[in-house]
Parts: C-alpha cells; sequence; structure tokens
C-alpha cells in the first residue's frame, strides 16, 4: 500500500464501514438533507468510478468539477482518485470566457456540472475540443438548452458498487486550480503522497504524522468518534475539500452545505454538535457575528472547538467580536496555500500592530528569492517551503521553472508572500508581493492597512489597492464597505483612526466607499477590481 489518497480512503472504509462519514444539507428552508455512511459513501464513489474507466476516460486524464456544494461533488473526487482520473475543480463564477480558458488549459476530457450553469458549459464546451464526456447533476435545463449530457443520477444507479480496481500509486496526480489574486488561473499539480504530507498532515494535523500507509486506518480502529468537520466555503476552494480529506482521514463526520448562509450554518452547528468549522476570513466570520448578534442570538455554539481560516486573514477586531459571543471556542488564523499546504498557524499576538505572526513548521523558510538562503534577521524576503512541495503548474513551464526550484537536493516552492523572521524563528508576513505598493519609494502592503481599517466602528470590510498619482507614483487607496446603519465616516475620519495603527505613509489617502466589497466565492480579495474601482474614482 503507498500513500495514495484513495487507498488511504479505502483503509479507512474497512475499519469503520457504519460510522457516518458525509452529512449535506440542501438549500436553506427546504429541510432536504443526505446522511451517507463510510460505506455508502464507500459504494456512491465506486459506481462514478466504473461509468467513469466504462466510459474510456483513461488513467492521468482530467476530470473537471462544475458544482456547487454536494455528495456528488465528494463522490466524484473520491470517484476520481479511485479510476486514477485526475479530479480538476472549476470555478463556478467562471462566464464563458474563463471558463474556456480553464477547460483549455486543463486538458479537461469530462466535466461533471450542476445544471444551473448549463447555459454557460453549454457555450464553453464547443471551444474546448478535448471535452469529451459530460455529466450533468439535477434535471435538464428547462430552458430549452441542449447539451449531450447524461443524467448523473441515472449513471450512478448503473454504475457498480463494488470496488475491483486496478492499483494505484503515490505518483497519481491531484490538481487543485488556484485563481490567486491576480493573472488567469493556475493549476497547481500534487503527487497524492506530497499531498497527503503537505496538505492533510501525514493524517494527523495536530500530532505526529503516520509512518507507513497501513497505520492511518489502524489509529482509527484505535480511536472513537465523535468529532464533526465542517468546512464551509465550496469545495472547489482547495481548503474545503482537504478539511474533508483531513476529516475522512480520522473516520470522523464532514458536514457541508451546498451554499454559505450563516444563519443555516449556526443552524447546523448546533444540530450536528459541530466541533471543527473552517471558513475564510472575515469575509465568512463577520456573516456569523451578524446573525449571533441578530436573528440566530443564543444559537447553542458550545460543542465547536476550533474555527480555523486558511486563505484570507481573521482580522483581530473581528476575532474579538466574535470570541465574546462564542467564548468557548479557538481562533485559528492558519496559514497555507494551493502551492503549499499547511504552513503555520498564527501566534497569540498576531495583530495588536504587530502584524501576522507565525509559528511556521520545520519546512518553511524565508528566503532571499534571487539566492534561495535563508534572509538574516529583519531583512525581508519570500516564503518558502522544501520537501513535499507540488511538481509545478499544469501547461505553465515558465511560471514553474520561476515558483519551483530544488536546493540540497530537495524540490522548493518560492511563495508569493514578503515575510521576515525574528530572533526566536516567529515568521511576520508582510503581504504579497504583487499587491505591494510604492509609494514615495515606501512598500506598503495592503493587508496590514485592511486590518487597521476593519478595527474602524463604521468599516464592515474593506480592500486597499495602489492608484497612480504624479506626486508618490502611487498612493494607497482604501476601497470600504460601510456597516448597516452606519455613520458616513470623511477620509480624514478614516485618516485619523489609521494613524493610531500605522505609519504616515501607509495611512490611505484616497477613500471610495462602495455598495459591497467583491470577493471570490470563497472570500478571498478581489485586488483587480479594488484597483480598478479606486483609480475610476480617482479621476
Amino acid at each position: 500500500m503507498e500513500y495514495n489518497l484513495a487507498d488511504l480512503f479505502e483503509s479507512v472504509v474497512d475499519v469503520v464501514p457504519g460510522r457516518e462519514a458525509l452529512v449535506y444539507i440542501d438549500h436553506p428552508g427546504t429541510g432536504a438533507e443526505r446522511r451517507l455512511t463510510y460505506a455508502q459513501l464507500d459504494a456512491a464513489a465506486n459506481r462514478v468510478a466504473h461509468h467513469l474507466i466504462d466510459s474510456g476516460i483513461r488513467p492521468g486524464e482530467h476530470l473537471g468539477l462544475h458544482l456547487y456544494n454536494g455528495v456528488e461533488y465528494v463522490q466524484t473526487v473520491l470517484g476520481c482518485l479511485k479510476a486514477r482520473i485526475v479530479p480538476v475543480n472549476v470555478n463556478y463564477r467562471y462566464v464563458e470566457e474563463e471558463l474556456v480558458y480553464l477547460y483549455r488549459d486543463a486538458d479537461l476530457v469530462a466535466l461533471v456540472f450542476d445544471t444551473e450553469f448549463t447555459d454557460r458549459v453549454a457555450a464553453a464546451v464547443p471551444r474546448a475540443s478535448a471535452l469529451r464526456h459530460l455529466l450533468r447533476v439535477g434535471s435538464a435545463a428547462s430552458d430549452g438548452t441542449s447539451l449531450p449530457a447524461l443524467d448523473f443520477a441515472e449513471v450512478e444507479a448503473a454504475g457498480s458498487p463494488e470496488r475491483g480496481f486496478p492499483p494505484r500509486s503515490a505518483d497519481d496526480q491531484f490538481i487543485i486550480y488556484t485563481g490567486g489574486t491576480t493573472g488567469m488561473p493556475k493549476g497547481v499539480m500534487w503527487r497524492q503522497e506530497d499531498l497527503f504530507f503537505s496538505g492533510l498532515g501525514g493524517g494527523a494535523p495536530t500530532g505526529e504524522p503516520v509512518r507507513k500507509p497501513e497505520e492511518l486506518a489502524e489509529r482509527v480502529a484505535a480511536g472513537g468518534e465523535g468529532i464533526t468537520f465542517f468546512p464551509t466555503p465550496p469545495l472547489m476552494h482547495g481548503t474545503s475539500t482537504l478539511t474533508a480529506f483531513i476529516g475522512f482521514n480520522f473516520g470522523q463526520r464532514v458536514v457541508i452545505h451546498r451554499k454559505f448562509v450563516p444563519e443555516e450554518v449556526l443552524r447546523t452547528v448546533a444540530k450536528e454538535k459541530v466541533t471543527s468549522m473552517s471558513l475564510v476570513g472575515d469575509a465568512m466570520l463577520r456573516p456569523l457575528i451578524d446573525a449571533l448578534r441578530g436573528p440566530m442570538k443564543g444559537t447553542d455554539c458550545s460543542s465547536m472547538f476550533s474555527v480555523s481560516s486558511s486563505g484570507a486573514i481573521m482580522s483581530e477586531t473581528v476575532r474579538e467580536q466574535f470570541q465574546s459571543l462564542v467564548p468557548n471556542v479557538m481562533l485559528l488564523n492558519n496559514y497555507g496555500s494551493s502551492e503549499s499546504g499547511f504552513n503555520g498557524t498564527a501566534t497569540a499576538d498576531s495583530g495588536a500592530g504587530q502584524g501576522f505572526r507565525l509559528r511556521v513548521n520545520s519546512r518553511t523558510q524565508v528566503v532571499d528569492p534571487a539566492t534561495y538562503k535563508p534572509v538574516a534577521v529583519g531583512e525581508p524576503g519570500r516564503v518558502a517551503q522544501r520537501g513535499h512541495v507540488p511538481l509545478g503548474y499544469y501547461n505553465d513551464p515558465k511560471k514553474t521553472a520561476e515558483t519551483f526550484f530544488r536546493k540540497d537536493g530537495e524540490r522548493w516552492v518560492l511563495l508569493g508572500d514578503m515575510a521576515t523572521v525574528d530572533e526566536e524563528g516567529i515568521v511576520t508576513v508582510l503581504g504579497r508581493g504583487s499587491q505591494c505598493i510604492n509609494t514615495g519609494g515606501e512598500k506598503v502592503y495592503p493587508e496590514e492597512v485592511e486590518q487597521a481599517l476593519k478595527s474602524h466602528p463604521d468599516v464592515y470590510d474593506a480592500l486597499v489597492a495602489g492608484v497612480p498619482d504624479e506626486k508618490w507614483g502611487n498612493h494607497v487607496a482604501a476601497v470600504v464597505q460601510l456597516r448597516e446603519g452606519a455613520g458616513r465616516p470623511s477620509l480624514e475620519d478614516i485618516q485619523t483612526h489609521c494613524r493610531s495603527h500605522l505609519a504616515g505613509y501607509k495611512i490611505p489617502r484616497q477613500l471610495v466607499i462602495t455598495d459591497a466589497i467583491q470577493r471570490s466565492p470563497s472570500g478571498k480579495a478581489d485586488y483587480r477590481w479594488a484597483r480598478s474601482v479606486a483609480t475610476e474614482a480617482a479621476h
């Protein structure tokens, strides 16, 4: 047995077949839900895997998942892994041109899509010549749009629930497409063994990784149940899918919702006794706070042990607000990426004017991007990770050469974040180098300014971007969404507030108030949008 995700999942199924594995809750208010044991989820994945193999899709070929959260998403990922087909996440917000780019760039030969996306898929598919097999989840579109797609439910019912698959390998791939904050999406190519250790903690994210593949099931068999994982972002966001797999590797229960609706999330926390919830930064934590202060006041959240964020920071102000409402919960600002998996967790004093401070794992360093040597204490460099790192970006040798390198016989990945390290080895993340604002010769990282803005009592959400400026080269612009019922602060009000948190050159010189901050479905910042809005407002 190797460190292959399908093999590992099956080994867990075999020791706890009757234990509840997946709970899916559909649209708010419908009450519709599905519950699958480990044996039932395994059989559901087998049905999909056999169909894909029987349809001529070969090991190593790529299948896209253009889906909302659902049982079909999870069973299709597992089915792909069982059949040695590579699953590829598709951002369901993409429109035709973006879909055409991703379908082509990823060399998709098969696609599973929700019927709500039929019109977009129908527009893009004719321009993606490699795409030859379509599965539709849900009834056919009622608007007359037709696609040569098979009905997922019919295919699943006809597939064999048994295993009987050829041997798999630790080298089998898993691709995570990441949009990041700039540029076109890139497909991060992971060997499954590397993803198991870097993204899934080697079967024990908070403990000692397993030393052999068989040990995973041995630990599950020896342990009990009672942990419920609740990844609340879309599964097409890598963090959520990895959180689900972490739950499966523990032999525990995973709960998913079709969409993120704060009130429904809190109802599920109380009903299912959720212990570990994951989300993406303030964009998801703030609506939960609003719900707990309003319509969901008094919700029983006593079962929750931890709330973790990855992909965006939970700011100090928002953390304090949530902690006052749910004092028993541990809030974890985790740091990682599609290119590195997990790197570390923020310290207790992260924020508070200290910046985003991290205790990183032993495989993470801050290096000079030119020499790859560790930086001196206090000197800025790039965050890098060694060991179990991806193979590179799919179909992008140039970007791969810029991001992945070898040093001292090991593979490394150079992340986009600038950082410093102190005498104790604590890493302070400054922000994305690509988003750094050069204003009057000084460097300003948007994340730091955003944290200061979010501590203003009238500010609900904020993004910061650089806008071309004749005097300064660029000036710092704050794009702000106000709290409902809040006053309308002036630029001077915002500047006065920020001065107690930031050096003078970091203070916003422009304020744009908008009805809503635009973010990705997972809550990640859309800096292209913020820069466009601020630049337009400046002229």
